[in-house]
């Protein structure tokens, strides 16, 4: 309502008047008090509640980009976590991989080491049996001669008389033939 209307509302005889008179309404009194009042709403507004909602908006504002930032980061922490998992396993199929080689190479190695063993012994083996015909051999010429030796002391003293030597190569060759025999 405008002044024009107010003061009209004030006039005797209207039963808003009338009510208002009930009621101890002053009008010049209280169209001061409603001035007064979108004054102090106007200056309120414009100094104390925008300020408190600009600061509520702007906190509303940091909110939402701290959630925002919030679901990057468990983004790239999934993310990174995926990555480590993935270099983990990479790291376990290459470990893995290169047990594998080195149990190869010793199977390969243990398997030369025993084919240089074998051949060792072989090697041990057949020396030790030339050695033992050798030894043998030398056993035998020495037998040869031994039984020679015998023979021919055995017949001259049967005998009873000094053998040339003649006839003492002739007694010997005879036992080694039959000594071979």
């Amino acid at each position: 309502m405008n002044s024009i209307a107010l003061l009209a509302a004030a006039a005797p005889g209207n039963p808003v008047a009338e009510i208002a008179d009930q009621f101890g309404v002053t009008w010049p009194l209280l169209i001061s008090q409603a001035v007064l009042f979108i004054i102090v709403a106007f200056a309120l507004k414009k100094y104390a509640y925008g300020p408190v909602l600009k600061v509520l908006e702007e906190r509303r504002q940091r909110i939402a980009e701290s959630l925002a930032n919030a679901d990057k980061i468990k983004q790239e922490l999934a993310t990174a976590q995926a990555k480590a998992q993935e270099i983990l396993n990479t790291a376990a199929l290459q470990s893995t991989k290169m047990i594998e080689e080195a149990r190869a190479a010793a199977a390969k190695v243990q398997e030369v080491e025993t084919q240089k063993a074998i051949a060792a012994a072989n090697d041990i083996v057949a020396k030790a049996r030339q050695a033992m015909e050798a030894e043998h051999a030398r056993m035998l010429t020495e037998l040869r001669r031994e039984v020679g030796r015998l023979v021919v002391a055995t017949t001259a003293k049967v005998t009873g008389k000094v053998l040339t030597p003649e006839d003492q190569q002739r007694l010997a060759d005879e036992a080694n033939r039959q000594v071979a025999a």
